[in-house]
């Protein structure tokens, strides 16, 4: 935010000064777990407060769940087969308004240039979309692709603003044998989030992963391997897409052992349009969750407060908004802003 909008959004704020005003809703505030019933506040795309307001343009939330937009962790938009604005088309009617987006697929095909065509068709997107520069390009030394990417490739992009971090580091065998390219890459990111994938990674093997910087994993299919992994200091990710199925056991498990959630988040990873069309998205995980013994609350604030990739970046708030409908409680969450 630059000077002058900084400026009007705190004199805006004094002055209760909105634009548009959402009335009579239950809001859900992810920072202290509780529903507050309300007004929101906002002008020029800044929340300027919750309470009681009146604004140029009001709409009568009617009593509906309010809610931050939905954000997926991890997710590759190639696997959704459709160009990127389709793809935010898609998971903006189901609420996500927020992804943190792997240019895998792209990469493997057209190195650098793929990357920079993500950044190029993401860059007006009414979603706000972070990337994390692929790291193994291609996945492993025995993969034929059509380009290799090294730390020399990647360097270039570290000042885009919209950069924020080293991609699924999924060769972990060359990260526990300290390959040196691998080595130039995870050194090249050091203080930047980068994000793991270890399946069933255990003991010294998942010690010396950790130790080299991954701080995430969305590859858990076992309770006890997600158990060890948020043991060691990462962060899960629950994935549920269109080829990963199977994970509401896991769910299960966390909720009956009343597994600390704040350090999970969920993610898509690869999921087509139609499923998700069909399903939904962030949305379809949290519903899933809930119906699985997490906590409503508790499942809203993973995919709110969770992801450590966006520590320090504000995602955009989309410039306009559809209807508000009447939700059917927690489990079908709509993300307004």
């Amino acid at each position: 935010m630059d000077k002058n909008r900084l400026r009007n959004a705190i004199l805006n704020a004094t002055a209760r000064n909105a634009a548009l005003v959402i009335k009579n809703a239950n809001i859900v505030n992810v920072f202290t777990g509780t529903i507050e019933k309300g007004d929101v506040a906002m002008r020029d795309g800044v929340i300027l407060g919750i309470g009681t307001y009146s604004g140029r343009e009001e709409i009568d939330a009617n009593g509906a769940f309010l809610c931050p937009g939905l954000i997926d962790g991890h997710v590759h938009i190639e696997s959704s087969m459709a160009h990127p604005l389709r793809f935010a088309e898609c998971v903006l009617k189901q609420g996500t308004t927020t992804v943190i987006a792997d240019p895998h697929e792209i990469a493997n095909v057209c190195g650098t240039d793929g990357i920079q065509y993500m950044l190029d068709q993401t860059e007006w997107a009414p979603l706000s979309v972070f990337l994390m520069i692929p790291s193994c390009v291609p996945c492993t030394s025995f993969e034929t692709s059509g380009a290799k990417l090294v730390a020399s490739d990647m360097e270039p992009f570290m000042h885009q603003k919209r950069v924020i971090g080293l991609g699924e580091v999924m060769d972990y065998v060359a990260v526990v044998n300290g390959d040196g390219e691998m080595l130039d890459k995870l050194k090249l990111f050091e203080r930047r989030p980068i994000d793991g994938h270890a399946p069933l990674l255990s003991g010294d093997e998942l010690n010396a992963y950790c130790i080299a910087g991954p701080r995430t994993d969305h590859e858990c299919s076992q309770y006890d391997e997600l158990y060890e992994k948020l043991s060691k200091g990462m962060r899960i990710h629950i994935r549920l897409g269109s080829a990963c199925r199977g994970i509401e056991e896991l769910m299960r498990q966390v909720a009956e052992n009343h597994l600390p959630t704040r350090r999970m988040l969920f993610c898509t990873d690869d999921k087509h349009l139609g499923d998700i069309e069909r399903e939904g998205h962030i949305n379809y995980i949290l519903r899933r969750a809930v119906a699985n013994g997490i906590p409503p609350i508790e499942a809203i604030q993973s995919r709110d407060l969770r992801p450590p990739a966006l520590r320090g970046h504000r995602p955009r708030v989309s410039g306009g908004h559809g209807p508000l409908r009447q939700s059917d409680g927690l489990q079908r969450p709509h993300g307004v802003f």
